[in-house]
Formats: structure tokens, sequence, C-alpha cells
């Protein structure tokens, strides 16, 4: 998801914010793991009634490690990358990291399109970082366009 905060500083540059698509909510994962424990419990219960003694200790096993799969799912759903365009400077920072991973002057940052527009990037004296991987294909030719069009801006090369 492509998310444009517009620039508190006269209306010069501008924030994109990208994010992962989410098909849940937090309340639909949580209801989906429920179903899918009570499901497992089930057959667990079915099965201790049957004579199998460990289809409850199984279904323990199996319930937390479907929870930790789903948790895992829901915290890489959490990354994120903030650009920053401005007349000063283009940076780009993650979620993940407290400092930006890249700075430039708008003037020197060339955006590269590669793989067909499957890869991302802003490279500036040697610099190089991809941006949003997490992206699908239609979104990262949309951040494309975007980041085109606030590079030139900033630069002043759409005059």
């Amino acid at each position: 998801m492509i998310e444009v905060v517009p620039s508190l500083s006269g209306g010069v540059g501008a924030q994109l914010r990208l994010r992962p698509p989410r098909a849940m909510t937090a309340r639909q994962f949580v209801a989906l793991f429920a179903a899918l424990a009570g499901a497992m419990w089930l057959v667990a219960l079915v099965g201790w009634l049957a004579g199998n003694a460990y289809a409850p200790a199984f279904a323990l096993l199996h319930s937390a490690m479907v929870a930790a799969a789903l948790r895992w799912l829901w915290r890489s759903g959490e990354r994120g990358e903030d650009i920053t365009i401005g007349p000063e400077a283009v940076e780009v920072s993650r979620t993940s990291q407290a400092e930006a991973v890249f700075r430039a002057h708008p003037y020197w940052v060339r955006l590269r399109i590669e793989a067909s527009g499957e890869r991302i990037s802003l490279a500036s004296s040697g610099r190089q970082v991809e941006v949003g991987n997490f992206l699908g294909p239609a979104e990262r030719r949309e951040l494309a366009d975007k980041l085109q069009d606030l590079l030139a801006a900033a630069s002043g090369r759409n005059r």
C-alpha cells in the first residue's frame, strides 16, 4: 500500500509511506487461529476417544506451531518504508531501523527500474537502495511513476 503524505514546507516535496498489503485485520487473524485450533482439538478429541492417548499432546504442539506461524506472518506485515523527497534531500528509512538507510540530494538521485518493473531502486554517488520490494507488480509501477514525478519536481528537472 502506498500512502502519499504531502509536505508541510510550502507544498514542495512529499513523503511516501509503503506498507505491505494485508488481507485480514488482527481480529480476523485471531478468528482464523481459533477456527484452526478448534478443528485440531476436535480431531484430537475424537482420536483420544478412539484410544489414541497422544492425540491431545500432538494437538497442543500443532496449535503452538500454527500460532507461531500466524504470529510471524502478522509481524512480517508490520514492516514498511518511508521515502521522503524534498528540495534538500531524498531519504529512505525503514521501520525496522532507527536511522535512514539512504540519503542524497535530489538532483543526484536516479531512479532505476530493473527487470520490467520488478525491482525499483534509488541510486546516488555509488550507493543504491531497493524500495518497495514487498509491493505487488501494479503497486510497484505506481510507485515508480510517483517517484519519477516527485524526483523531477524536487530536483527542478520538470521545468
